[in-house]
């Protein structure tokens, strides 16, 4: 009597470098609220979380950046093999990528000051170099996560996940509505794009669990 070969779990090797990406939204969001309660100045209506990368205790939103930035990279990494075939398997691993190097290179560049923050800095906004760098980087990294909550919505709708696919684009239109805010330079600007990208950024990880959990 023959016994039946077990099925390999293909996702097996996979699963770690997706869960990584459900930890990097949250974290970012986590790190980002507690240092805008606790830094002395700061106001997320006026301030961009970039700012926090200034003045003393400045290297935690640095780090930040960039642990969340590689969690990121290895979620990437984990979608390249999870989608396999259709929609989305070469623009939903590399746009998610994109977003990840972009909040590591940011990381290298520090923000300009601006608004009074951090405290004693000039009211008026300065551009410098470096911080047109990390200006440049992060809007990158945000367009690619725009991006990449449309593609991966794409294949989720063509999956039948229709109801999913919804909430997707929901958080892109989210992120895109705060970033463009934003870029307006209206009080509130700031907070509605960190709203918007802790929606899409999280939309982005929980999808990545929604593939972990699948037998491959």
């Amino acid at each position: 009597m023959t016994t039946a070969p077990t099925p390999t779990d293909t996702m097996g090797p996979t699963r770690p470098l997706l869960l990584a990406g459900t930890v990097a939204g949250p974290l970012f969001a986590v790190v980002a609220a507690a240092q805008a309660l606790l830094r002395e100045g700061f106001d997320p209506l006026r301030h961009a979380v970039s700012q926090l990368t200034l003045g003393p205790g400045g290297w935690v939103q640095s780090a930040s950046f960039v642990l969340t930035g590689l969690l990121t990279l290895a979620c990437a990494a984990g979608l390249r093999t999870a989608l396999r075939g259709g929609r989305g398997r070469l623009w939903g691993p590399l746009l998610v990528g994109v977003q990840g190097a972009g909040f590591v290179a940011a990381a290298a560049f520090p923000a300009d000051p601006g608004n009074g923050f951090p405290p004693g800095s000039p009211t008026t906004a300065t551009f410098t170099t470096t911080g047109m760098l990390h200006l440049t980087c992060a809007g990158i990294a945000f367009l690619a996560l725009i991006a990449a909550c449309f593609v991966l919505a794409s294949r989720f709708s063509a999956d039948d996940a229709r109801n999913w696919a919804i909430i997707g684009r929901i958080a892109g239109v989210l992120l895109f509505g705060g970033f463009a805010f934003a870029n307006t330079g209206a009080t509130g600007g700031t907070l509605a794009m960190f709203v918007g990208a802790v929606a899409a950024w999280g939309w982005v990880g929980a999808s990545a669990a929604r593939l972990a959990r699948s037998p491959g």
